[in-house]
């Protein structure tokens, strides 16, 4: 018969099993020592009884007591239970997936001393700031690789980023779209958690579906907010390969940060769109986000467990008088 139909039970009954083992071991002790103990192999009988406290049959014998409180004990110790109680639950912090763009254009040194090392020092910056939301990192350029899960361990995440840049990624490109669905089944794993994306980049080159990605995001609940690297006035594009990109008439391409277009994907999910100067203005608001979240999810009124309560607890007196009993001058 389930818990739910019959109310006593217990919450840890493996305790139990040393019953059987540790009544025989006291059932033991007691016949072999017998009335007089061990005192009897090394004192003589006669001086032994001139050395007792009293007499009385069974006024020395405590193992009948030990076999008591031993078993109080452990019945204790398996959690005696018969009752439920209600307690408040809380809902997990917020969830911080950070988004870094790796194409070859963030190699680009019109910010100094170029646009990722930038875009590491901000992360630094946002890691420093997460407190107790939970951390992931995303990177891409023409295919995203998700390097940390959400965690905790915001110091694992911080180690990671200094090998991080363009010449690491196998392809190049720059598609924004699949790495905001990659965050967002990070997101998605984080059920009931406050989800934010933050995306460090110059541009991408798929604009119209990174639009319709963040809108999916923002549809699950999250936000998306873009940090723009880079400068209006742009540099020369790297190629990867320590040169510079050049177009049909050969001469060198800048790469410029165009605002509007990650305004428009900002927009699209619900965040907020800052360049680097503006990142302490983003870390204030994620954290305003965030207590606003948990302070409703606080007060939501079904954010409440059901749990057996540990009656074992109610025996501790009984164990602490029988203690006392046993610790009678002239028994052990």
């Amino acid at each position: 018969m389930s818990a739910a139909h019959f109310p006593f039970h217990f919450l840890r009954p493996a305790w139990l099993a040393l019953l059987p083992p540790l009544l025989l071991l006291a059932l033991w002790l007691g016949r072999r020592r017998g009335r007089d103990g061990a005192w009897s192999k090394v004192v003589d009988s006669q001086l032994l009884a001139l050395l007792r406290l009293g007499e009385g049959r069974g006024a020395r014998s405590p193992w009948l007591l030990v076999a008591i409180a031993w078993t109080v004990a452990v019945v204790a110790l398996a959690g005696p239970t018969w009752q439920r109680q209600q307690t408040r639950a809380y809902r997990a912090p917020g969830a911080w997936v950070v988004v870094l763009d790796l194409s070859p254009s963030m190699a680009a040194t019109d910010v100094t001393p170029d646009r990722v090392t930038r875009a590491r020092y901000a992360i630094e910056d946002l890691l420093n700031a997460a407190q107790d939301a939970r951390v992931g990192l995303v990177v891409f350029a023409g295919e995203p690789y998700t390097v940390t899960p959400l965690t905790t361990d915001v110091a694992t995440v911080r180690s990671l980023l200094d090998p991080l840049a363009p010449s690491l990624m196998p392809e190049s490109g720059d598609q924004l779209a699949p790495a905001l669905d990659a965050a967002g089944r990070l997101l998605q794993a984080a059920r009931g958690v406050h989800g934010q994306v933050i995306v460090l980049t110059d541009g991408f080159d798929d604009p119209a579906r990174s639009m319709l990605a963040a809108a999916r995001l923002r549809k699950a609940g999250a936000r998306v907010n873009l940090v723009g690297i880079g400068t209006a006035g742009g540099a020369p594009e790297p190629d990867g390969h320590g040169g510079f990109v050049h177009d049909a008439r050969g001469h060198i391409v800048l790469t410029r940060l165009n605002t509007d277009v990650l305004r428009r994907v900002a927009n699209a999910g619900a965040g907020r769109l800052v360049t680097l100067n503006q990142l302490p203005t983003l870390i204030a608001a994620l954290h305003a986000d965030a207590t606003r979240t948990l302070s409703s999810a606080q007060s939501a009124p079904q954010l409440h467990v059901t749990r057996w309560r540990n009656d074992g607890i109610w025996l501790l007196p009984a164990l602490l008088l029988l203690a006392a009993l046993l610790a009678r001058r002239g028994w052990l």
